[in-house]
């Protein structure tokens, strides 16, 4: 996923980039408004980090401007402005969410994963690969309706699958999401976790989705059913 930071101060922007490239996103910086509407007019942007200051304009005029523009793209404010107007004037300008500087990067995360789980349609909390059904309210997974038990690791993985599913993860991004930066080892031991996870899934009957390697990168869950739905489209 492509996550576009619109932020002026190039330390901020940099340290919010660490933390998505170890959590498995690609990311683009624009640090004006209008470099942001460049970005967002020839590329594919899945979601949008936008401060609220500018040195051409208020961050706000940017949203209504996406919104305006009918892109698609969510849209998470970060700010240094805390009060309860501005959140007001933020969300109706149609935001999708509004988080306060300073923040913890598990915080800015799991709103990033809310705003974009929410525009795929994943409000409900549920996400289905093949037969596989991901309950991220109750973390729970299922396989045609009968509950998969996982190791807490092994869940980790699968949420992590399931919510960048059809893109490539590399292990340190595993590492990253499981550890959390504490006491972590080495990245092979993610390729012990989905070895034991692969015949656990199988076992289970998993069917229509997989999660495979890509030699040299990391690993991705394939949706068979979404690929099959995607090429008949395009013939």
């Amino acid at each position: 996923m492509n996550i576009l930071i619109v932020e002026d101060d190039t330390v901020i922007a940099d340290a919010i980039g660490i933390t998505l490239s170890q959590a498995g996103y690609h990311h683009v910086h624009a640090k004006t408004i209008e470099e942001a509407l460049n970005e967002l007019n020839h590329n594919h942007v899945d979601a949008v980090l936008l401060d609220i200051n500018l040195p051409d304009g208020d961050g706000t005029r940017l949203t209504r401007l996406i919104r305006k523009s009918y892109l698609p793209a969510p849209i998470l404010v970060i700010s240094g402005n805390s009060r309860v107007d501005d959140r007001i004037t933020a969300l109706g300008a149609g935001a999708d969410g509004y988080l306060t500087k300073p923040f913890d990067r598990y915080e800015l995360l799991a709103y990033l994963e809310a705003i974009i789980r929410r525009a795929n349609g994943h409000a409900s909390a549920l996400i289905k690969a093949g037969n596989l059904l991901m309950d991220l309210s109750r973390n729970l997974i299922s396989i045609d309706g009968k509950f998969v038990p996982l190791t807490q690791k092994e869940y980790q993985i699968v949420n992590l699958l399931c919510m960048r599913k059809g893109a490539v993860l590399s292990k340190e991004s595993f590492i990253s999401h499981i550890y959390g930066g504490i006491d972590e080892p080495d990245s092979k031991i993610i390729d012990v976790f989905v070895c034991k996870l692969r015949r656990k899934l199988e076992k289970s009957g998993l069917k229509n989705a997989r999660i495979d390697t890509v030699w040299g990168q990391g690993y991705v869950l394939r949706d068979e059913d979404e690929e099959n739905e995607a090429e008949a489209i395009a013939v």
